[in-house]
């Protein structure tokens, strides 16, 4: 059984727990591999009966399947597109993995997608430690953002893109020319460069995309923000902001590009509830837009757990972990809710869901799309719902817990250290206890309790009590 080889997680609802489970099943059982296709050397490459590779499902995929213990490598997804690079630099958005051509379509001929790769690499470096990965592949991403770069950067700075590109499928966009999100993205990707530059101590690389971040990162603030509404909004092609409200705009959270006025404005918007902050959080567009439909209708203003990632992520990096913790748990319910576990008649799990019910939104919608659903039901729940930040060169540990509560996580592989820290209250108080093969770092904060302890945790067995800190 694959559950017996991925980490285990405790916590105190059942259900989460069972859907992180049912979760790896349903990709042990619908991933193809290498045996399926000779174009892919190794690792797994599809997660339905398409014969389609996309750019877009292989990076969401490596956030949470770098929690398989290496079960299913995360890399080869990644890989692939870099075996296809061209001499130019061009990756394709979309592979025929039958025929190894790119797809390419009328709405966005350039095959462009969102530029991740270097946010996934920083990823994998943490989670997975191979120092040697980030120097290999660095030339990679440098070709790919120089293609990108010649092809769509405009005269005034600002990325020029198809709205295929921004991946949020028939979202109104009003015309807008210059979207936000992408060029959040340009910034996320050249942030992520820079501190790829600082592990390979490679000063030059580091300051090129030092940079390249505050060049557009300046350009975002300055045309983008409407200090009127305290928003950020795409542009038309005369770098007028098209007053359309969506949720592309917090992608500048995981940028780091509001100073912290701008982000508590930005903030204020995903905890009301007339604009995003719904029962289901967040809509594409807020309850105030037009184009708002409790229903969803898709992209249009259905709620996308991929955006919920996002904006929870976006959310860490401003001192909101409560928040963010909550709106992943709220999201969390709302699948629980409309896959119906409790009941005779199993339902599924969807692409897009309703922003004040629960159900898959309407219009186009892919069911079982586990690229984005496992976002949230493998990735979130580790890292913001139990609340772990692991860094395996680091060795260190990081768990912030809202308050005391039972949960934790049982044999996740660090390389070649296998961890469980789990914890739970008996007759001595709350206890955390811990299982390691090697020395690692372990800091607790519960924030409730206003406690903070950092302790190197030796080899073997050992526990500590909260009440002692």
């Amino acid at each position: 059984m694959v559950k017996d080889l991925v980490p285990r997680i405790h916590f105190y609802d059942q259900d989460f727990v069972d859907m992180y489970d049912r979760t790896w099943v349903w990709i042990d059982e619908l991933w193809k591999g290498k045996e399926d296709n000779p174009n892919f050397e190794e690792g797994y490459y599809t997660f339905d009966n398409s014969n389609h590779l996309r750019l877009f499902d292989a990076m969401l995929s490596s956030l949470f399947l770098v929690y398989s213990n290496q079960t299913y490598s995360p890399y080869s997804l990644i890989d692939f597109f870099y075996k296809m690079q061209e001499e130019n630099g061009f990756i394709a958005s979309e592979y025929d993995i039958d025929t190894l051509k790119p797809i390419l379509s009328e709405g966005n001929p350039g095959g462009l997608t969102l530029p991740l790769l270097s946010y996934v690499e920083f990823m994998f470096y943490h989670k997975i430690g191979n120092k040697k990965r980030l120097k290999d592949v660095v030339p990679y991403l440098e070709k790919y953002f120089s293609w990108m770069k010649e092809n769509y950067m405009d005269e005034n700075g600002l990325y020029k893109v198809p709205y295929e590109a921004t991946e949020m499928g028939n979202l109104e966009r009003l015309g807008a020319v210059y979207t936000v999100d992408f060029n959040a993205m340009v910034a996320i990707f050249a942030l992520y460069m820079s501190d790829i530059g600082d592990i390979l101590n490679d000063k030059e690389l580091a300051f090129k995309y030092k940079r390249v971040y505050f060049s557009i990162k300046t350009r975002i603030n300055s045309m983008m923000w409407d200090p009127g509404t305290r928003f950020y909004y795409d542009l038309d092609a005369n770098c007028e902001r098209v007053m359309n409200k969506h949720v592309g705009a917090f992608w500048t959270l995981l940028a780091e590009i509001p100073n912290d006025e701008y982000a508590l404005f930005l903030i204020d918007q995903l905890k009301d509830p007339e604009e995003f902050g719904t029962d289901n959080p967040f809509p594409t567009v807020p309850k105030s837009s037009k184009f708002y439909s409790p229903e969803g209708n898709g992209y249009s203003s259905g709620v996308v757990p991929f955006a919920t990632y996002m904006i929870v992520k976006g959310l860490i990096k401003y001192d909101s972990f409560v928040f963010a913790r909550e709106c992943s748990i709220r999201l969390m319910y709302d699948i629980l809710d409309t896959l119906h576990p409790d009941q005779e008649e199993m339902g599924d799990v969807w692409e897009v869901y309703k922003s004040e019910s629960e159900g898959p939104a309407a219009g186009n919608n892919r069911k079982r799309y586990l690229p984005m659903v496992a976002l949230m039901t493998i990735t979130l729940v580790i890292e913001n719902i139990i609340g772990l930040d692991i860094s395996l060169p680091r060795k260190t540990v990081y768990w912030t817990m809202q308050n005391l509560e039972a949960m934790g996580i049982e044999k996740l592989s660090l390389k070649k250290n296998n961890i469980t820290i789990l914890s739970n209250k008996n007759t001595r108080g709350w206890e955390i206890r811990l299982e390691s093969e090697k020395l690692y770092y372990f800091t607790i904060e519960v924030l409730e309790e206003e406690k903070k302890k950092t302790l190197p945790i030796p080899s073997g067995k050992c526990s500590m009590l909260i009440d002692k800190l």
